[in-house]
């Protein structure tokens, strides 16, 4: 089984010699650097999907309208300079979750807060230029589709905040425990097929999306959705007929706390206690939002996968 794992290695690599060329001073002594504040580092200019952002001073009164880079900031230890997060952010439980909605925005309530930095993950209308106008920076980080992408969008976040050892540290360590992880996934004579439940009308993630990608690029999982009508848009839906008949391994429920699904549940859908993954105990209930978002939590979700797959691994059935 093909398992991708060049990029990974070799960022944990290029972290660790840049650590040790920053403790190194050519003859093999370690020399301490001096402290530095981490306002000495702006006025900064980093890069989001719209292009350069510049960012004059370390922000203290940051919104986030992504429950994404909600996590990203508050694993980066940057919570302190978060001052409300959207109705979306329900992690980590110390966030100061408001009313006020990425989807769509109130720039008149974004402003009450007096904020100057604000974090989302897509402009719905005119976010940007109207925070533009009012003299609020906006940084756009939408979804990603791989881990490198998880981790550019944290270095960003780490160098905009002032944060940027944090930032370094976060990717340092997930990396290392990806690295990890992969290293537990068993060897299969063929790729083992997966089913990824969105909700319980069957709407499901293809391989060209980050979920997918975890699947995919990292379990090396094979999709039945790639080849579902749809499936070019990312987010098809199925239909019962459709994954009873193409059978997967394995079932990851993403909608445990949306929709209440569990093994029990899909066991008592009418044809499916039959499926392999059923009649295999390979129906794996996820948390939703550990499953739908690419930030720090990804290696909690990487490591569900990964558990199921060292445990359950499908054996073959009698006929």
């Amino acid at each position: 089984m093909h398992r991708p794992r060049g990029p990974l290695i070799a960022l944990v690599l290029a972290l660790s010699l840049a650590a040790s060329a920053c403790g190194d001073d050519g003859a093999g002594e370690q020399t301490a650097e001096p402290a530095r504040s981490p306002d000495a580092a702006f006025p900064v200019t980093v890069e989001d999907a719209n292009g350069p952002v510049t960012i004059d001073a370390r922000p203290g009164r940051i919104i986030s309208l992504s429950p994404t880079a909600t996590e990203m900031l508050f694993a980066i230890d940057a919570g302190g300079q978060v001052t409300a997060v959207d109705d979306q952010s329900d992690y980590p439980p110390e966030a100061p979750t408001t009313d006020l909605s990425g989807y769509e925005p109130n720039v008149e309530a974004i402003a009450g807060y007096e904020p100057d930095l604000v974090v989302i993950s897509g402009d719905p209308g005119e976010l940007v230029s109207s925070l533009d106008a009012l003299g609020v920076v906006t940084l756009t980080l939408p979804a990603v589709e791989t881990l490198d992408g998880t981790y550019e969008q944290i270095a960003v976040l780490g160098k905009a905040t002032g944060n940027e050892q944090e930032s370094v540290a976060l990717i340092d360590q997930m990396s290392t425990e990806v690295a990890s992880l992969i290293q537990r996934i068993p060897v299969f004579e063929s790729p083992p097929t997966y089913y990824h439940e969105l909700d319980d009308t069957y709407y499901t993630v293809t391989s060209d999306t980050f979920v997918g990608f975890v699947y995919g690029g990292l379990a090396g999982m094979e999709n039945i959705a790639d080849e579902a009508k749809g499936a070019s848009g990312g987010y098809p839906q199925l239909s019962a007929e459709f994954i009873v008949d193409a059978d997967p391994d394995y079932i990851f429920l993403a909608d445990t706390v949306c929709c209440g699904q569990t093994a029990e549940t899909v066991a008592d859908r009418p044809g499916w206690d039959g499926l392999s993954a059923v009649r295999s105990g390979s129906v794996i209930e996820v948390d939703d939002s550990i499953a739908s978002r690419w930030g720090p939590r990804v290696v909690d979700f990487f490591r569900v996968v990964v558990d199921a797959l060292a445990v359950t691994a499908p054996v073959p059935m009698p006929g």
